[in-house]
């Protein structure tokens, strides 16, 4: 555990020596002891000691001092250290000032030179404040600490990311005492917003979501290699064919656009995975499975989009975002499937900003005691109903059916029925979304009745179903009239299968219309949208790699 620091400060060295050693001679097992000659070197560096989320216990200050008395010196820390204690070094003519600096600054005690001996005179003192000191003290959060305004989009977006790749974060909000007070230390403005701090006492503001993760140590770059296979998309088939292609000796390579994990990655508990009798978090499998798949030696390649493939003899040259391009034997496409796009008045007006597509686990903390909804009604909202309601007063699901049992597991059902503040309301639809900078209300109509009624909400959480990533496909690989990849025996009934395809044997069962190039996961059409499938597909897939692969 890392120790809090005792801070002296006195500008007469050898009076400065010999109370740092003392202090390091009995609390050097429990505390850090910090000593300096200069006031202003002092301040200077509690700023980076703030930034980098040191605690401070104790400050102790000579009075009389040339660059700034000690009473003056212990104003100014307050600003930084307002709960530290607060001892003033004094000589007996400097009695009257330490008296008045008990009411202006909340003086702790003040010690007269010498102390001599310092079981006697000092230590005892210090005991008791220390013990004072930590019978009220929380330990200041080690790691990244992101400060920025609850609604904005952008603050949404770094807080998606970087709980999405698995990151320990501290959220500050810009608007309350601890994130006021980091940002105006720093000289920050709103404009600057978000603003992150790293352990090191490091910051950037307003950074891109490339440079979170060049700070985070994700590597966004690609290395100018031949991989025997690459895995578009880090989803759980995704995951499951990196695993299995570096584990059977393949070079394989995994990019992921976001953050691993895909839509189960977001899923605050899931039940019916084979082998977690008591659930577990998509988050604990995305972190299980990256683990894995990089012990085996899969190369990952995040945060990084691709917008084409093409065909070059036996090679498949991948075209990334930035425009660099990968050479591959073999792809899995591996994509998924993103949110539907909810097109109601208000809605896009308020993404990121009270209005969420998934995020449940990101934005709950910010709904605690308050009014929210959700709309859809499959495993994933009703994963999402049963999380917020740790957190939110009332939880509203809103569907356009007269019942969860179409679309939804009976476990969940059987579990939203226990939680007394989770409401199903059947029959209805969102027609409006209101609000100034945020979300604050919906508009909210009984599709069979035609009434419209208006709720406060602090936030909507949209579930309406999925449509594959696949717009940045070429014609070359054939998806269905909903965009999902077809693949295997499928592809017989389009006409233009014969046209693309021109080996002599059919397609692999996972296999789309142009050769090497597999899909798997939800992405792929038929894809029975389970977690388990997936993994099962993704692993399969690597099978029929390794047949390709001893064709060519």
């Amino acid at each position: 555990m890392d120790q809090s620091i005792i801070f002296v400060i006195d500008d007469d060295v050898q009076v400065l020596r010999a109370i740092t050693r003392d202090l390091k001679n009995k609390y050097r097992q429990d505390y850090r002891v910090l000593s300096t000659s200069s006031a202003k070197e002092a301040l200077e560096s509690l700023l980076e000691l703030k930034n980098r989320g040191e605690s401070v216990a104790m400050f102790i200050s000579d009075q009389r001092m040339p660059e700034m008395e000690g009473v003056d010196f212990l104003s100014k820390a307050m600003e930084y250290y307002d709960d530290a204690k607060k001892v003033l070094l004094t000589a007996y003519s400097d009695t009257d000032a330490a008296i008045k600096a008990i009411n202006n600054v909340r003086l702790d005690y003040y010690l007269t030179k010498p102390w001599d001996p310092p079981e006697e005179r000092l230590y005892p003192v210090i005991n008791d404040l220390l013990d004072d000191w930590q019978n009220n003290f929380h330990p200041d959060f080690k790691g990244i600490k992101l400060a920025g305004y609850q609604f904005s989009p952008k603050s949404h977006e770094i807080k998606e990311f970087l709980s999405g790749n698995l990151i320990p974060y501290q959220w500050l909000d810009a608007t309350e005492e601890e994130g006021k007070q980091l940002l105006q230390l720093n000289q920050f403005e709103a404009k600057d917003l978000p603003v992150m701090f790293f352990e090191d006492g490091t910051m950037i503001s307003n950074p891109s979501i490339i440079d979170v993760a060049n700070r985070i140590g994700l590597n966004p770059d690609v290395k100018n290699e031949i991989f025997d296979v690459v895995v578009i998309g880090a989803g759980p088939a995704g995951l499951a064919a990196s695993v299995y292609g570096s584990s059977e000796g393949l070079k394989t390579l995994l990019i992921e656009r976001r953050a691993p994990g895909g839509q189960a990655g977001t899923s605050s508990r899931i039940e019916n995975y084979l082998g977690f009798p008591s659930g577990l978090s998509g988050a604990d499998l995305t972190r299980r499975a990256i683990t894995q798949s990089v012990r085996f030696g899969t190369d990952f390649l995040s945060p990084q989009s691709v917008k084409a493939i093409q065909v070059q003899d036996n090679y498949k040259k991948i075209i990334l975002g930035d425009d660099k391009e990968i050479m591959t034997k073999a792809i899995v496409i591996t994509t998924g499937v993103d949110y539907r796009q909810l097109t109601t008045p208000g809605i896009s007006q308020f993404k990121g900003a009270g209005i969420y597509y998934g995020a449940a686990n990101t934005e709950a903390s910010a709904c605690r005691d308050k009014v929210v909804f959700i709309v859809g009604g499959g495993n994933s909202a009703g994963q999402a109903a049963m999380y917020l309601s740790k957190f939110a007063r009332q939880v509203n699901i809103l569907i356009r059916r007269d019942d969860l049992s179409y679309t939804m597991s009976s476990y969940l059902i059987d579990q939203i029925k226990g939680v007394a503040h989770i409401s199903v309301c059947t029959s209805r639809e969102v027609v409006e979304a209101k609000g100034n900078e945020r979300l604050e209300q919906l508009t909210i109509q009984n599709i069979k009745t035609g009434e419209t009624y208006t709720e406060d909400a602090a936030a909507l959480y949209i579930f309406i179903g999925a449509k594959p990533f696949t717009d940045w496909l070429d014609q070359e690989i054939i998806t269905n009239d909903k965009g999902f990849i077809e693949t295997g025996r499928d592809l017989q009934h389009h006409d233009n299968f014969k046209k693309i395809w021109k080996l002599d044997r059919d397609p692999y069962l996972l296999e789309t219309s142009c050769p090497g190039i597999f899909a798997a996961g939800d992405v792929r059409a038929g894809a029975m949208n389970r977690v388990a499938s997936a993994v099962g597909e993704g692993s399969m897939a690597i099978s029929f790699v390794h047949k390709y692969l001893a064709e060519i």
